[in-house]
């Protein structure tokens, strides 16, 4: 109710300056003692990876770049965070403006290229996390004037796996040029063999696991050899998906900006990744859902897919920090409504 009265002001606002704003709000929240989504919103319990879940509803990279805010948002009632892109050094990103709303069609385009204060400012912050619980994936990318971008990915696990619940191989984003490139599959098998030596380097003991997020502007060969790779180097899970280049028929004004689109029109294209993916992988592979959910049943689908989580970002721009809450609630009900016990039961029960 608060958001919606805030809305036509907050609306008023550029993007970014909006973005901006909210950080600062979930900065002013109290975080010590506070009800985490682990007290709040446990009825759609889930494990996946080795990690156990709240709830399968996360914060998506791109939202809390900085890892500013992560204690903030699991007591909004999320279950999990995922902080980042963050890089080795920092890096201003692309020229402003670079972020945009498209209201008509309750849709986002961002050409943001890995803004960030760099690996050591996020490390900095999530040290003083101390031993606060929550599950909290640090989602890891490599500057864009690099010369090595594989070694950048093997510095951030580096830096980053001791203090993360996961490590997310952020390789398809299109704000950076080149990057979607290391989705190649022999590109992209040596990142990650780079990458898991340098996470076991620091943490040998129980080292968080590894998930990849990929695009959704992918052939049928690019979905099969990605499947391969990730079965072969036993990722923890996929991330399906992260924005996508395409532009499907949009209303606003703003629609042949360029950048990666994401909110409702990327629904129907991330769906259809998910079931492609959990077909490629024969269903081995976890997935987490991204794109497009909007509400409780746009998650249950994504479920129902195939997804064992879902993460949001766009929709919180039209609906408020609460979402989650509100998504993971829905979900709970949703299952037992269709007769399944846990999560996990009706993952790709579609």
């Amino acid at each position: 109710m608060l958001f919606r009265l805030a809305r036509p002001a907050i609306f008023a606002l550029d993007s970014e300056t909006a973005h901006r704003l909210a950080i600062a709000g979930l900065k002013a929240l109290p975080t010590r003692g506070a009800r985490f989504s682990l007290g709040i919103l446990g009825g759609a319990r889930t494990s996946v990876a080795g990690l156990d879940f709240p709830n399968p509803v996360g914060v998506a990279a791109g939202f809390d770049k900085d890892a500013e805010v992560p204690d903030a948002l699991l007591g909004l009632g999320f279950g999990f965070a995922e902080v980042g892109s963050i890089t080795p050094r920092p890096q201003a990103g692309n020229p402003k403006p670079r972020l945009f709303r498209l209201v008509e069609d309750e849709a986002v385009i961002n050409r943001m290229g890995f803004n960030n204060a760099g690996g050591e400012a996020a490390l900095e912050r999530l040290r003083a996390r101390g031993a606060r619980p929550g599950v909290i994936g640090i989602n890891i990318g490599a500057n864009k004037d690099s010369q090595d971008r594989s070694a950048d990915y093997a510095a951030m696990a580096r830096m980053m796996a001791p203090y993360a619940s996961y490590l997310a191989i952020n390789v398809s984003s299109p704000n950076t040029p080149g990057l979607r490139a290391l989705q190649d599959a022999s590109v992209l098998s040596d990142l990650i063999e780079r990458v898991v030596a340098a996470r076991d380097e620091v943490v040998s003991e129980a080292p968080p696991p590894i998930f990849l997020k990929v695009a959704p502007d992918l052939e049928p060969s690019d979905i099969d050899a990605i499947a391969r790779i990730t079965l072969d180097k036993k990722l923890g899970a996929l991330i399906v998906s992260n924005t996508t280049i395409s532009r499907p028929d949009l209303a606003s004004r703003h629609a042949k900006e360029p950048g990666g689109l994401s909110g409702g029109p990327l629904r129907a294209l991330a769906q259809q990744r998910v079931r492609d993916f959990r077909k490629a992988t024969g269903a081995a592979i976890p997935l987490v859902g991204v794109g497009g959910i909007a509400t409780a049943e746009h998650a249950w689908e994504r479920i129902r897919a195939g997804a064992s989580l879902v993460q949001l970002y766009s929709a919180m721009v039209y609906e408020g920090p609460g979402l989650g809450a509100r998504i993971a609630k829905g979900i709970e009900r949703l299952m037992h409504r269709d007769g399944f016990a846990t999560v996990a039961e009706a993952v790709g029960s579609e």
